[in-house]
């Protein structure tokens, strides 16, 4: 704990004071940018806060109006539901969207931006056709790394595989011993 100041001592020379000891003790030698110059921030008044938010790894997105917020989650709104496992889910998320918009329409903050609320059977088609589309894309993927099991010849003939030669044999000496 600090000692206290003395009476006849001002403020100034009793922090200076205890500053200069604390350097005799070596306390400020190891500190993070011992040596380097201060960073010039500019005019910015937030740095301080844009900073501490990259360091911490978290979005400067909390830090705007509620409205450009919404706004944003409605620009992102079909990621969002993309991966919903159902179209009651979707319907559950554009609820809560729609909520929360009619929400800041009615207590504004300010910022006077434009937000409607999101017409829940416009995302569920929407839902609907990127999952028609991402369904049809394993597909095709499935189909291009499975190996296929008929070939053609240089005839035009169609042969088996030796797979299905060698499962057929299989099963004829399994009934034949049943």
């Amino acid at each position: 704990m600090t000692e206290r100041k003395r009476w006849d001592l001002t403020f100034e020379t009793w922090i200076e004071r205890q500053i200069r000891v604390a350097q005799d003790r070596g306390d400020f030698d190891d500190l993070p940018g011992y040596g380097k110059p201060i960073p010039d921030h500019g005019d910015d008044e937030l740095w301080w806060v844009k900073s501490y938010l990259a360091r911490e790894g978290l979005s400067t997105e909390a830090l705007l109006p509620p409205e450009l917020q919404l706004r944003r989650e409605i620009e992102r709104l079909p990621t969002t539901v993309g991966s919903a496992p159902s179209e009651k889910v979707v319907r559950e998320i554009v609820a809560d969207l729609n909520r929360r918009i009619a929400d800041c329409l009615r207590f504004p903050s300010g910022v006077p931006v434009p937000v409607r609320k999101v017409d829940a059977d416009e995302a569920v088609e929407t839902w609907k056709a990127e999952r028609a589309r991402r369904r049809e894309q394993a597909r095709t993927a499935l189909n291009s790394t499975r190996p296929r099991l008929e070939t053609v010849s240089e005839t035009g003939v169609v042969r088996r595989r030796g797979i299905l030669r060698w499962f057929r044999l299989r099963n004829r000496s399994i009934v034949r011993e049943g």
